[in-house]
């Protein structure tokens, strides 16, 4: 595939978007080795570590939190934004949306290629905030090559009893390029695909005595991890890279 240049708009400089980073120590894990007894983090795991640093991550651009809760299946917004400025826009720039959702007005333009959509995320730090804080951004498909204005996010209020928080210079949300149609089809395997495939999770299952034998260890909770997955995916990854040369 070719490159992808996302071009973008800034209209508040403090929104600093970015290719998403995990950051470890922080929302990511702790920096526990892989070794027994270390307890399982969020970046031990490759599929989640790849998954999380697929887009891009927007800050929160205000000088004071923002707290989200619900009280008597209303949303509650309390934060402080104070004066209203002389430009236009919706101020306070978060409103609610119903009983069970809230919007914010998101200063950002991107430009990408007409095959391509944005996609509004939550931010992978919601899947291991263990305060469940973290602001839950509805998924919503921007088809911006044609749509250069501003666009407010939805996004979903947290239950009765539990408070979502945006702090000053915290990412709250990400975005991902994806096809702006979903050209597939959903088949099911004919016999030979299926053979092949199962031959070769056996022939993985297999090597792992070997594979990973160097790299096992036991997590706290009695997990047994392995660098076999980790391996594989550097190894494919050389030959998509050698085959593009």
């Amino acid at each position: 595939m070719k490159l992808l240049t996302v071009k973008y708009r800034l209209f508040d400089p403090r929104l600093a978007p970015r290719r998403t980073k995990l950051m470890v120590p922080g929302w990511g894990g702790e920096p526990q080795p892989r070794r027994d007894g270390s307890l399982e983090q969020a970046w031990h795991c490759m599929p989640f570590v790849e998954s999380a640093q697929y887009g891009i991550e927007l800050f929160y651009p205000y000088d004071n939190e923002l707290h989200v809760t619900r009280r008597d299946g209303k949303v509650v917004l309390e934060g402080d934004f104070g004066d209203a400025p002389d430009t236009g826009l919706q101020w306070p720039p978060f409103r609610s949306f119903g009983d069970a959702y809230y919007t914010y007005q998101l200063l950002l333009d991107l430009m990408v290629e007409p095959e391509v959509a944005v996609r509004t995320e939550p931010h992978p730090r919601y899947y291991t905030s263990f305060e469940d804080d973290v602001p839950l951004a509805v998924p919503a498909l921007l088809r911006t090559s044609w749509w250069p204005m501003i666009s407010f996010v939805v996004f979903k209020a947290p239950p009765e009893g539990r408070t979502h928080v945006f702090r000053p210079g915290e990412p709250f949300m990400q975005l991902v390029m994806l096809p702006a149609s979903p050209d597939f089809t959903l088949v099911e395997m004919n016999e030979d695909d299926a053979a092949e495939r199962e031959l070769r999770s056996r022939r993985i299952h297999a090597s792992r005595e070997t594979l990973g034998a160097d790299s096992r260890w036991l997590s706290s909770s009695d997990t047994v991890f392995d660098a076999t997955y980790r391996r594989l995916l550097r190894a494919a990854i050389a030959k998509s890279r050698q085959s593009s040369d």
